[in-house]
């Protein structure tokens, strides 16, 4: 009897101190789950394509092209036990060389920078802020015509600043809806800004053309704001990143939604040659695009149009 007791009395203690061992254990493993997925996580995408056509005595005819684009995007993201904060830089700039001239002609040309702060209030929503600037790196001209300025560095210029609420379910998945934010447009290459371009006022002429008050060189909207992004790997080697952002101004027209809408879609052939694919959709109610109704190559009245934008590249690639 008193040995079954013995027995018995061991039995328990190993029980419970293997439980405080397997506890233990617990603990330390949750605590390194958690150091993993908190802090700073850091990469992006660099690119540099080429392509380059060439004739001689071709009998199809055709023109000599030398094209290049190069591509930037980087984020850094830090996530805390209640608190987010995101943090992305989009760049791209492209250049095509064709003709007997070696007429040079842009294709692409983008500056994009967005920073969101968030901190936790329940479950997968948190309290947040963000700022969004975007612009470009160089003129850019109505081609063929290229000796008329249609656009340039912060002309237009948009600064957005927005305070809502982000929700969070996973890692590769948000939606911020903020029903206060600002938008600023800046147009700072005088011309445009006294032809009104971009929604900012015109310019004040007199009987005979000339300008009695400049234009306006940025124009404040308020209204809410909306964004959706998706980033994740659809399969092994293929990353897609979409990103929609939506803007109703409440002060003038505000059923007229300002809508941009972002993809890249990467391909990874190796950790150096890859392909992407990006779009951009924007629709601003407040940009007046030529139509030329005839076919004339006359521009005949202006106003709002869907904008696209598509660019393909392959070749030099770098993931990290």
């Amino acid at each position: 009897m008193k040995r079954i007791f013995f027995i018995s009395a061991c039995v328990l203690f190993l029980s419970g101190k293997a439980g405080a061992q397997v506890t233990e254990g617990e603990k330390i493993l949750r605590e390194q789950t958690i150091d993993t997925l908190l802090g700073w996580n850091i990469g992006g995408i660099a690119g540099l394509n080429l392509t380059q056509t060439s004739f001689t005595n071709w009998s199809a005819g055709g023109q000599n092209t030398v094209a290049g684009n190069a591509l930037f995007s980087v984020f850094a993201n830090y996530k805390g036990l209640n608190s987010s904060w995101d943090n992305t830089v989009d760049l791209g700039y492209g250049l095509v060389m064709q003709g007997k001239n070696n007429d040079v002609l842009k294709t692409d040309d983008k500056i994009e920078l967005i920073s969101k702060y968030g901190q936790r209030a329940f479950k997968n929503w948190f309290y947040a802020g963000l700022l969004n600037f975007r612009t470009q790196f160089t003129p850019g001209y109505n081609y063929p015509d290229d000796s008329t300025v249609i656009s340039d560095f912060m002309a237009p210029g948009y600064l957005l600043g927005a305070i809502g609420m982000d929700y969070k379910p996973n890692e590769f998945f948000s939606v911020f809806i903020a029903p206060v934010s600002a938008k600023l447009t800046f147009v700072n290459y005088q011309p445009l800004a006294n032809a009104g371009a971009f929604g900012v006022e015109p310019a004040k002429l007199d009987t005979n053309g000339n300008v009695i008050t400049p234009g306006e060189n940025f124009r404040l909207e308020l209204g809410g704001y909306l964004r959706t992004q998706l980033q994740r790997e659809l399969t092994k080697n293929v990353l897609l990143n979409s990103r929609l952002d939506l803007f109703s101004n409440y002060l003038d027209e505000p059923g007229n939604i300002d809508v941009n809408w972002n993809n890249v879609l990467a391909l990874k052939v190796n950790d150096y040659i890859s392909a992407t694919l990006s779009t951009e959709l924007i629709y601003d109610d407040d940009v007046r695009i030529p139509v030329d109704d005839n076919d004339d190559g006359i521009p005949d009245r202006a106003g709002p149009r869907v904008q696209f934008k598509e660019v393909l590249a392959i070749g030099l690639n770098y993931k990290f």
